[in-house]
């Protein structure tokens, strides 16, 4: 492994979609607001897994198997893709994705394996990713659905910006602004909790009797 970091951060997946009758995949792209990009995707887990790493502040770039890594085990030669380095402020993370009930099959343990040690000698960090908690999947999930900040209106969020609302429940911030639609002001909270301006437990139900919390 040889490769710098900025490129890396610029490579191209390896392969592109596999689409055959019967396939056993499930392909498609999700649309990054960390890159402002699509990044593809092949299983029904990883969209879960790119919308962890957009929600993630620290990460920068979100790149699609972007190399090829080929070793000797027991003298025969192993090939594997990784799922989706990234780009944060810690550097970089290699991550692969697979449902949890798979890791334990010595094939796929073998592989994670090696790939660790080779993504860890070079000062990298490695991931295996499974299922997430399910209520914070599908919080995370909702407020996806609210990362394009140009749909928002700039002013609505510069006022809620400026406004005190740490202790504030859920359901009472979108009334705090009088002069605007309640339903544009409900959407622009729910932005500044996706971009981390806002917070909250996201471990339970985004319920109205939520308390919000202030960024630092």
């Amino acid at each position: 492994m040889t490769a710098s970091i900025d490129l890396l951060a610029s490579a191209s997946p390896w392969r592109t979609f596999r689409w055959y009758r019967g396939q056993g995949h499930y392909s498609g792209a999700y649309w990054a607001a960390t890159i402002r990009d699509h990044v593809i995707y092949e299983s029904r887990l990883e969209p879960a897994r790119l919308l962890f790493a957009d929600f993630d502040p620290s990460v920068h770039r979100i790149v699609a198997q972007p190399f090829l890594m080929k070793t000797v085990v027991s003298d025969k030669v192993r090939k594997h893709i990784p799922d989706y380095p990234m780009i944060s402020d810690q550097g970089p993370l290699v991550v692969d994705v697979k449902p949890r009930q798979r890791l334990t099959r010595p094939e796929v343990a073998s592989t994670f394996d090696w790939t660790r040690r080779a993504v860890e000698s070079r000062g990298w960090r490695y991931e295996v990713w499974s299922e997430p908690p399910e209520a914070e999947l599908e919080n995370i999930r909702f407020l996806a659905g609210y990362r394009r900040t140009w749909l928002l209106s700039a002013e609505i969020l510069d006022e809620l910006r400026r406004a005190d609302l740490d202790g504030v429940l859920l359901g009472e911030a979108a009334r705090c602004l009088p002069g605007w639609p309640e339903l544009h002001v409900r959407a622009a909270v729910y932005h500044l909790l996706w971009v981390h301006d806002l917070h909250r437990d996201l471990g339970q139900p985004l319920s109205p009797s939520r308390v919000l919390r202030q960024a630092a």
